[in-house]
């Protein structure tokens, strides 16, 4: 796939996208943005495709928005210029985000610079982070006078807590990858040489070994199941998909590959082989 500003490489089941506007700091653009959602769509639909790493070119991973006015005219720029208001306006990182939510396949987040507002942001909704130890992130929000954007009021509490979420957004400071780490924002810290092949490994254990499908399912459930209010709601859906899964070729050939002590080789992909009662949930529609 081709993009302005963002590289789109797969190999062996792992896409890696890299943001790639270095010279801005991979700053955010509506038309990055788009980019984005188009290359999870691609991603998403691709069964050679099996995990995803998001990364940066350059020296950071994504600097926020993009203040400059020849970047954003006409987008982002007007809400400071007097043409804020506009009943439609709908926020291009939580598009972005809640594309990355409703993915089939797991996302990696290997920040390898610094990621602050909407570079923070991003990440949240990707299953897995992790940092060089040289990089830096910071909810910077109201440092500039404005809000949380990429749907972070519902991701960043239920990955680090009210406290630690509060914290970091309302002082708006940037932190350290280690204490991104020590809070539990990220999983793992690299040298940042090392960022990229760690990255590949975690996605390697997925692509290498996992069900697509059963990894697809797990990965909305996990999700979804965030806002159930009791856990009959999982006991009730883990049934379902259960007892679906139990007659599939995958689950056959996940138990006979151990019983032969060998690589299991599944069958299935999730762009023709999801069950009929996926999605479970009713998708949300944008109103105002």
């Amino acid at each position: 796939m081709n993009f302005k500003y963002l590289k789109y490489e797969a190999a062996d089941g792992v896409l890696v996208l890299t943001l790639n506007r270095p010279e801005h700091l991979n700053a955010q653009t509506a038309e990055s943005c788009a980019e984005l959602i188009t290359a999870f769509d691609y991603a998403d639909q691709d069964d050679e495709v099996k995990a995803l790493i998001v990364t940066g070119a350059g020296k950071a991973f994504c600097a926020g928005a993009d203040l400059s006015a020849a970047a954003n005219a006409g987008s982002f720029l007007d809400r400071f210029t007097g043409k804020a208001g506009k009943v439609d306006h709908r926020d291009e990182g939580g598009m972005v985000a809640l594309r990355i939510y409703d993915m089939k396949k797991p996302v990696i987040a290997a920040i390898n610079g610094a990621a602050v507002g909407f570079g923070a942001t991003l990440t949240l909704p990707m299953d897995i982070r992790i940092a060089s130890s040289k990089a830096k992130m910071g909810f910077v929000f109201a440092r500039r006078g404005i809000g949380l954007d990429a749907c972070a009021t519902w991701f960043l509490p239920r990955l680090v807590g009210m406290g630690v979420a509060s914290e970091w957004v309302y002082s708006g400071r940037v932190f350290s990858a280690q204490e991104a780490y020590e809070k539990g924002l990220v999983t793992g810290l690299v040298e940042p040489e090392d960022l990229i092949t760690r990255a590949k490994q975690i996605a390697l254990e997925i692509t290498d070994n996992a069900s697509s499908i059963a990894v697809a399912l797990c990965r909305q459930m996990m999700w979804k199941m965030l806002g159930a209010d009791h856990p009959m709601e999982a006991h009730i859906l883990e049934s379902k998909y259960l007892n679906w899964l139990y007659g599939q070729p995958d689950a056959h050939e996940g138990v006979m590959s151990f019983l032969e002590k060998r690589p299991p080789k599944f069958p299935m992909n999730v762009s023709r082989d999801m069950p009929a009662f996926y999605p479970w949930w009713n998708p949300r529609k944008y109103r105002q």
